[in-house]
This record gives C-alpha cells, structure tokens and sequence, in this order.
C-alpha cells in the first residue's frame, strides 16, 4: 500500500476498477436503453416486463447469453476465432486509459531558465527552475485526477492508435469464420475504418492547433483555464461535424453498418459467433461509442465545463467534483442517446456511397479545413474568424457534390455513341 502512495497509483487504480465495473455492467443497460428508445421511435412499448419499466430486463439478458451454448464450428480457424472478440473488446477498454473521465489538470508546463547558457548564475537559475518545477509536480500529483492514466503528453494519439487496432478484432473474426458473408463483412469494415481515420486524426488537428498540445486534459483547459478561448465547437462547428461523421463510421453505427449489413450479409463478420463470443463483440462496439462520445465532449465541450454550473462548491472540493463529473457524463449521456436516435433516422447508406463520403467529400474537406485553420494561427487573427469561413466552406463544397453530373451516352441508353441514330 506504501508503494501504491508513493508512486500516486491510488487514485488512477480506484478510477480504472470504476471504469471497468461501470462499463461492462453499464452496458448491459446501454442496450435496454437502445431498445426503449427503438421502442419510442418506433411507436412501441419495449421490454417491460421484468421490473419497473423493465429495468432488470438486461440482468436476465446477461444471465441468459452466459448459459447460452458456446459453438465453435468445425470449420473455422479456432485460434483466430477464440482470439478475435477478445482483441476488439481488449483494444477498446485499452483506449479508455487516457482521456478524462471527470475533472482532470493538466500537468504543470516546463519552467523557463531565467539565465541565458554561459552566463556565471546559469548554475543557481537550473536550481531554482529544477526546485519550483518539483513543487508545481508535487501540488499537481496531490490533487486528484479523474482519469486512469493522467498527464500523458501524446494522449490522443495514443486513443487513435489503441482504437483502430480494433478493426484487427473485425478482420480475424471474419477470415478466421471461414465463412465468404463474415470475410465480406470483415474487409467493408477495414476499407470503412481506414477510409475514415483520415478525416477523423485531419478534423482533430484543427482543435490541437489551438490547443498546442496533444494532452487531453491540455485540451479541455485550453477552452475553459485561464486565458481559454471557449469550448471548440462554436469556433470550429464544420470541424466538429467531419469528426461525428467520421466517428459513426469508426464506431460501425447506423447509417454506416455495412460491415454487418444484414440484408446482404446475414450477421457479417459475426455471423459465426454465439454466446460470450459475440456480447465481446458488442460491449467493443458500445465501449467504442462512450470513448469517442469523450473524446468529443473534451475535445469539442470544454469537458467537464458548463456556465454557472462548475464553479459551484468551490475549487477542489468534493461538491465540485461531483458537480463537474455529472456535467461530464451528462454531456456523454446525451451523445449516446443522439448515437441511438441516429440509428433509428437516417437508413443505412449503400457501400458506394460510404465511401464516396469519405473520399470525394471528407478527406479533401477536411484538408481545406485543416489549411483554414492553420492560416488563422499563423496570422494570429481572431477564432471568430473561423465559424463563417467553415460555413462557408460548407455551403461551397455542398454545392459541387450537388451539381446534377452529366449523363453520359454511353449509360443513358445502354448504346456507344457512334452506335446512337440521330
């Protein structure tokens, strides 16, 4: 327990077991709220039958998937396909480690050297910057950070990374299947997360060229700490939309499931699985979807911020945690049931169109974006600058993909042209 204290593992360790003991319970209830909600879009009643309002529906839901029979078809490759769930729901827990979950400081900046090199007092000024950087650790450390794994200076990398190897989970489990509609399944979902990383990783350069680091907690502090411009969404609105596109289709949801298509795939690329095997499959994909609804509440919300509301209690106190983690998972809550009521609006987009989206539209905007917003950094002109460029933008590009294309001969009447009669 000393060692646990004295390396300040005790508050990342509670987080992490919280996490952990609320994400894979809490799932269960994610897809009894799915279902009411279905219900609701769909002008019916839900699960109702087991408790009040059927709240302990996803108990009995659970009990029954593990008293389910496990079956491993003979024709499949069993290493592969035992490993696979496990990589997709591993890599999206793994994901989790590094953005904040509550109130998180960002860790103290470097501590400039008041002496030029050469200079006699170089030796007492690297003492002093040494000992006042120490102290600013040490006052950092002994508040509590709302997160696993805090001050980790390359966090949303580290996010991206971790969460596209889950698509390595999608592939095994197809190939492995031996099954030609689970391989299907599986290379749609590869093409669909690769295409889609691109505008997703170009959209959040935008938000770190503001905030000039790429430290999650860094981040939220650059929208709402002291000298903070405000949450990035006002600023950056068409960035924030290229990153919810771009996150429906990294999280395999509704309009963007091809990789499961049913009418075309039966199951996709868990076509094969049963039992614990396939919930792994979906507690990745629900777990995918509470990251990314962080990532863009940090991100793009201001975190844990909200006017009026997270100051109260007083800084550092146990009220004002309280207060700023319900904010947050408010925020959160409300991005999952807009993921729900998505899945419920917008039908299913074809293949072609899915990855026109992101090739035609996305990518190339994204970089425009990108260049916008550099321009404004480099001039150091004002954020206000930004939204009516980006909605500019918008309305630009948006008219050029709905500019009536021509026809040509060839496919208007099934002919070659010289074959035509005039």
């Amino acid at each position: 327990m000393d060692w646990l204290i004295e390396h300040n593992l005790v508050t990342p360790l509670c987080v992490m077991i919280a996490t952990m003991a609320t994400l894979l319970g809490g799932t269960l209830y994610l897809v009894h709220a799915e279902r009411k909600i279905s219900a609701y879009m769909q002008d019916r009643i839900g699960p109702n039958r087991l408790g009040w309002g059927g709240m302990f529906q996803p108990m009995a839901d659970g009990l029954k998937i593990f008293l389910k029979e496990d079956i491993i078809p003979k024709h499949v490759d069993k290493v592969f396909f035992v490993m696979a769930p496990g990589i997709a729901a591993g890599t999206a827990l793994v994901a989790l480690a590094v953005v904040p979950l509550g109130p998180a400081m960002p860790p103290p900046a470097p501590v400039a050297i008041a002496a030029p090199p050469g200079d006699v007092r170089r030796a007492d000024a690297e003492a002093a910057a040494l000992k006042q950087l120490e102290a600013e650790h040490a006052a950092w450390r002994a508040r509590p950070q709302i997160m696993i794994a805090p001050g980790i200076d390359i966090g949303i990398l580290f996010t991206f990374a971790v969460s596209s190897l889950a698509v390595y989970g999608v592939i095994l489990g197809g190939w492995s299947s031996n099954n030609k509609y689970s391989l299907l399944g599986s290379l749609r979902s590869s093409a669909q997360i690769i295409s889609y990383e691109i505008p997703l990783a170009t959209a959040v350069l935008g938000v770190i060229l503001f905030a000039g680091s790429l430290n999650l907690e860094t981040v939220v502090a650059s929208q709402v700490g002291p000298g903070g411009i405000g949450w990035h969404v006002v600023f950056q609105p068409l960035t924030f939309l290229m990153f919810l596109i771009a996150v429906f289709a990294e999280c395999n949801r509704l309009p963007f499931d091809l990789p499961e298509a049913e009418q075309e795939l039966v199951g996709g690329y868990h076509t094969e699985y049963s039992s614990v095997k396939f919930v792994f499959y979906y507690l990745g994909e629900y777990i995918h979807m509470v990251t990314t609804s962080l990532l863009m509440v940090v991100l793009f919300f201001g975190g844990w911020h909200f006017p009026g509301l997270s100051n109260l209690g007083g800084e550092g106190t146990v009220a004002n945690y309280v207060i700023r983690m319900a904010i947050m998972g408010g925020k959160v809550g409300a991005f999952i049931i807009f993921f729900m009521l998505i899945r419920w609006t917008i039908p299913r987009f074809r293949f072609d169109q899915l990855m026109g989206l992101a090739w035609q539209t996305l990518i190339p905007l994204s970089l425009v974006n990108l260049v916008l917003v550099m321009v404004v950094r480099q001039f150091e002109w004002s954020p206000w600058v930004l939204p009516p460029a980006q909605i500019g933008l918008l309305l630009a590009v948006a008219a050029l993909r709905l500019r009536k294309p021509t026809v040509p001969d060839v496919i208007r009447t099934g002919k070659h042209p010289a074959l035509i009669e005039v």
